[in-house]
């Protein structure tokens, strides 16, 4: 009784951030009008094997030629421990070793063939833990990596790998932070850097070139979201604002294929029943313009994307605001 009745406090919570979300149960079968004619260019998408059980607010990364979905919420909004691992080639799904504790919105990335996750948020009341654990897929085996600095523990962030260093940038502590960090990995210390221009959780990003990309994010609420485009240059430890997302968003998913900056999904949508988005746009900094590319299947929010042989996987998330675990995972070629 007492985990049923916390679990529906952070519902409201979560909702009640949103003064615009809808109330009642949503049709997601709403007649938005035609979809535009994206012509060609605009990539496909297809359905892949369900997850074994739904996921969301977790991590993802590719790792091996291999998908991994770590952590995050179930489908009762119950903390998850879970790791599974997607093989492509086989079209399945298989268990990892699960994490040391359960925890969600990890800040996560892959260094040496082995998958960081650098701080995260647990509990129903998104506690901001710096803890950091390893993977190594050759053990099948978390251990113990370094924790992030004191007072600037944070989940909910965007983690960056460029050359031996992990950034961490943005994310939640009470409240959503500027903060940025690196993580000298070889020889496991952390370094503040210079803050980001604005506040920002549940924000996306990706290396292209020599640049951090850092798209969309909020300001703590749901409804609060932007559509920034932020860029780091890690050489001058400085930021430039590049033209902004056509869509403004936050839990988004954000990878990088072919030198560009695919972003998808999202919440805080206003205009669709269910507050997510399905809306797939792309960064060139080669042109310094957005594209708008094919919808996502599933609209979704609260999960992350990978990049496979020039493939983008998008598994899990959820389909309405706020929480509403999903199972869905399906792929983009652009």
């Amino acid at each position: 009784m007492r985990q049923r009745l916390v679990m529906t406090i952070a519902w409201l919570l979560l909702a009640a951030c949103n003064n615009s979300a809808p109330t009642g149960g949503p049709d997601l079968d709403v007649d938005l009008g035609p979809a535009p004619d994206l012509g060609p260019g605009a990539g496909s998408w297809r359905s892949l094997a369900s997850l074994p059980a739904p996921q969301q607010e977790c991590g993802v990364v590719a790792l091996g030629g291999e998908l991994y979905v770590v952590g995050g919420f179930g489908r009762a909004s119950e903390r998850l421990d879970r790791v599974v691992v997607y093989e492509p080639s086989a079209d399945r799904w298989r268990d990892a070793a699960k994490l040391p504790v359960a925890l969600h919105h990890p800040n996560i990335a892959v260094h040496g063939g082995k998958i960081y996750v650098l701080g995260s948020l647990r509990g129903f009341e998104f506690r901001a833990d710096g803890a950091s654990f390893v993977y190594d897929p050759a053990l099948d085996s978390w251990g113990d990596g370094p924790s992030m600095t004191a007072g600037r523990e944070r989940g909910g962030g965007a983690a960056v790998t460029v050359g031996d260093a992990i950034y961490v940038f943005g994310g939640l502590r009470s409240g959503a932070k500027a903060e940025a960090d690196r993580l000298d990995v070889n020889a496991g210390t952390w370094t503040v850097l210079a803050e980001m221009p604005d506040v920002a959780d549940h924000l996306a990003g990706g290396l292209i070139g020599e640049k951090v990309y850092l798209a969309g994010g909020r300001d703590g609420s749901i409804a609060a979201h932007r559509a920034s485009l932020l860029i780091y240059d890690p050489q001058r430890d400085a930021y430039d604002r590049g033209p902004a997302m056509p869509t403004s968003r936050a839990g988004l998913a954000a990878a990088v294929a072919g030198a560009k900056l695919f972003v998808f999904g999202g919440e805080g949508n206003s205009a669709h029943p269910s507050g997510v988005f399905d809306h797939n746009e792309a960064f060139d900094p080669a042109t310094g313009a957005w594209s708008t590319l094919a919808p996502i299947k599933t609209r979704r929010h609260g999960t992350g994307a990978a990049t496979i042989d020039g493939r983008i996987y998008l598994p899990g998330g959820a389909a309405l605001q706020a929480f509403g675990a999903s199972d869905v995972h399906e792929v983009f070629t652009p």
